[in-house]
């Protein structure tokens, strides 16, 4: 039943025709800036541990990715499937050497 129907029409349960019976609110959701979203983000309390639970890490960071909206790219998708099934990051990051950048990019030992 929606908002406008309640109160408006009488209602009875579907399987036995009673009328003793009580609203039930489905699942709802609440809209949120994008400051809000960011804010949620970055509190420090939600990044205790993670350092010790590739699980919870690849939870956090594919939620990062969602809030913020942008295509990362297949490597960021590999990288957070393999933390969410337990592959701790050291591990991710000796079998995929080109995430820190490559070719100049961060991570390599360049004079600057």
């Amino acid at each position: 039943m929606s908002y406008q129907e309640y109160g408006a029409k009488a209602v009875h349960c579907l399987h036995c025709g009673s009328d003793q019976v009580q609203r039930r609110i489905g699942r709802i959701r609440v809209a949120k800036s994008e400051e809000s979203r960011m804010d949620d983000l970055t509190d420090p309390s939600g990044l205790e541990g993670l350092e010790d639970d590739p699980r919870a890490l690849g939870k956090m960071m594919r939620k990062m990715s969602n809030e913020m909206g942008e295509d990362v790219g297949p490597e960021f998708n590999e990288v957070v499937d393999r933390l969410e099934s337990g592959q701790s990051p050291e591990d991710i990051e000796k079998s995929m050497p080109d995430l820190e950048g490559g070719a100049g990019g961060y991570g390599d030992d360049m004079d600057y």
